[in-house]
This record gives structure tokens, sequence and C-alpha cells, in this order.
């Protein structure tokens, strides 16, 4: 099989930036050639969260961002390109994911909207580009994510491993592998990892994350706001299902906060981060049966207080970053959706059925030439 040269890009629901990967597909492997990242600009960050939930004049708000982000997008592209200093007419695709905006697989008329104008990706980068990966999953009935499970299969399942692939980002999703291929991979999303604690931070301290957790470190874990926090309906579901920051966001932090006003700061932290823990703990207990092996990416791996109360919960199994296999946590999921453009292209299935609760497995995203 040729050489194939695709980049990803993703944006997630932390808001930080856009990561951009070249991936080289070679002889059936995957690998990560280069990458760089790009901030999101404050201005944007706040054009995104006001619209995450129902406002003012939002059509044309809405309209105007999808421009800027799509101009931004193609600059992570045009980035990379020139730091790898190759011929844009060597990638074959771009996969975007976008930015969400919206996921409300729940709702009457289940819905889910990812803005970065692809069209203009295309025509700033000269580069075939593929996106909205998540709508047509919804067609067929499922819920639009997560999607990345299919790469975690692809990349990850074993023959001798009972594994699962925890991705902590602005949301947790798991995806189960088992060694018995004749088994379906499953997964979904568990609920917050990085949203609420870094929205807590910013809000107390101003800063963009909780670097290493020091913060939720220094705190005392409330028990009895853990439990009330662990009470929310969503963790009694069962999958396939997923979420986002339309649901856990700061207006849902406040009302959980609201009956304990006497909270020092950092044990809000240490309990929130505790909490994010928790949840993907006893998701992982409930639906994983001797399991060999955790590998986790995502921004989330970076927080060494999370990944204490991780171990904790889950002391008698052996966890590992994604870079023991050779790519980078950061960069996990925008390889895979250069991996789904090359689905795509391919006239290739991208969704997992079994993850995303999905009628059958259908090839995603539109192509824009």
């Amino acid at each position: 099989m040729a050489d194939d040269l695709y980049i990803g890009l993703m944006s997630g629901t932390s808001l930080d930036g856009i990561d951009a990967v070249l991936v080289e597909f070679k002889n059936d492997q995957v690998t990560v050639v280069d990458s760089t990242y790009l901030p999101l600009p404050s201005s944007l960050k706040n054009e995104i969260k006001s619209l995450i939930n129902p406002g003012e004049n939002e059509i044309n708000r809405l309209t105007a961002l999808d421009v800027k982000l799509g101009k931004l997008f193609a600059e992570a592209v045009k980035q990379l390109i020139t730091k790898e200093n190759i011929n844009k007419e060597d990638i074959i695709a771009i996969g975007s994911h976008g930015q969400t905006i919206r996921h409300l697989p729940g709702a009457e008329f289940p819905s889910t909207l990812q803005i970065s104008d692809p069209n203009i990706i295309a025509e700033e980068t000269g580069i075939t580009t593929v996106a909205d990966f998540r709508r047509r999953d919804m067609a067929a009935g499922g819920q639009g994510a997560p999607l990345v499970p299919a790469f975690h299969e692809k990349i990850f399942r074993d023959t001798k491993k009972n594994r699962v692939i925890l991705n902590l980002g602005g949301i947790a999703n798991i995806t189960l592998l088992p060694a018995d291929h004749m088994m379906p991979v499953t997964g979904f999303d568990t609920g917050p990892a990085n949203t609420l604690i870094n929205h807590w931070i910013q809000q107390q301290q101003n800063k963009n994350y909780d670097e290493s957790g020091r913060w939720a470190s220094s705190g005392e874990i409330d028990e009895s706001f853990l439990e009330h926090l662990l009470n929310d309906d969503y963790f009694n579901l069962a999958p396939p299902k997923s979420t986002g920051t339309e649901y856990f966001n700061a207006a849902w932090l406040t009302k959980k906060l609201s009956k304990f006003p006497f909270l020092a700061a950092k044990d809000v932290q240490a309990s929130l981060t505790t909490f994010t823990a928790k949840t993907i703990t006893d998701a992982i207990k409930a639906y994983s049966n001797n399991l060999d092996e955790i590998i986790i990416c995502g921004g989330g791996v970076h927080n060494d207080f999370l990944l204490q109360q991780l171990t904790l919960g889950l002391s008698h199994i052996e966890i590992n970053s994604s870079a023991k296999y050779g790519l980078d946590p950061d960069f996990i999921e925008a390889t895979a959706f250069a991996w789904l453009a090359r689905q795509t292209l391919e006239h290739k299935p991208g969704n997992l059925p079994e993850v995303t609760g999905a009628k059958r497995a259908v090839i995603l995203g539109g192509i824009y030439y």
C-alpha cells in the first residue's frame, strides 16, 4: 500500500486551542510525522462559550464564528506544512473535527453541530477537506459520539490484553477493547474530565488549567459535596450515551454548589477532580471484565492529582500513557480525525454502532474538494 499523508485537526470542549497533526499511513501503520498547536485567542473562546447555550442574535454570531474558526483552522494547517517543509500536493486530505457548539443527542430532535467552515479550510489551504463527521451517525440513529473508539480499535486492540482507552479531554470517554476479537468494541462518555476543573480555576484564579493538579492537591475532598455531584442522573444512564459542555458547564456547577456555600475554593477543586476520577473508575468497573491495561490520552494525562485518584480507584490495573505506544497523548484525537478522513475517502465506515447506538455502520463526513 502506498504511503498516504493526511492532516488531522481537532479543537475540543476544553477550548484551549487547535491541534494539527501530519499523519502517515504506511502498510497499515499509523505514524504521526509532526504536530503543531495553535492557541485559541481569548476573544474566540468567549464567542464559543456564548454560543454553547441559547442566547440572543445566535445565527449572526454563529455564522461569523464559523468563518473565523475556518480561517484559524486553515492557519494551523499552513503552519504545520511550513514547519514540515512539505508540498501541499503531497497531502491527500485534511480531516477536521471542527468546534462543537451544540451536542444534543437526547433532544426531541437529536442534533449536533461542529463549526469551522470546511469550505474556507479547503480554499485557503488548497487541500481536500473532510468535515462534519458526527451528523451522519446521528442520521443513522446514533448519538454522533464518541467517534474515536473506531480509531482506538485500529491502533490499540490486542489479542492478549483486555484494554480500556481513556480519553481525558473536556469530557472523558472510554473505549473497551476485549482481547477476544469475537466480542464487540464498546465505549461511551463517562462525564466531565477537564471542563469543570478548568472552569473553576479560571473563575477563581484566572488560570486556564490546574497545572499538574497542584491546586486540587492542596485542598481537602468534601465527601458530602462529592456524593452530591455523583448523584446526577447522567451517571445512571446505560450506554450508549454521550454528553458535552451543554450539560456539564458553569451553570450545572453553580447549581450543585448552591447547597455548599461555605466550601473553600481549593476544596471545591479537590472534590471536582476526585469526582472526575470516581465517575471514570465507576464506569470502567461496571462495564469491563478481567481488565489488563488502561491506556490514557488527552490533556488530563498531565494532571498528576487526577491520575493519582484514578490509580487509587483502579489499583490492580496497569495504567500507561499512549506515549508508551508511540502516540503523543495530546494528539490522539487529531490523529483519529485524519484516520476518519481516510476512511471517508476510501468509502469505509467510521462509526461503531455498538458505541454510538447507530442502526448500522456508515461512511461519515462531507468532502470539500
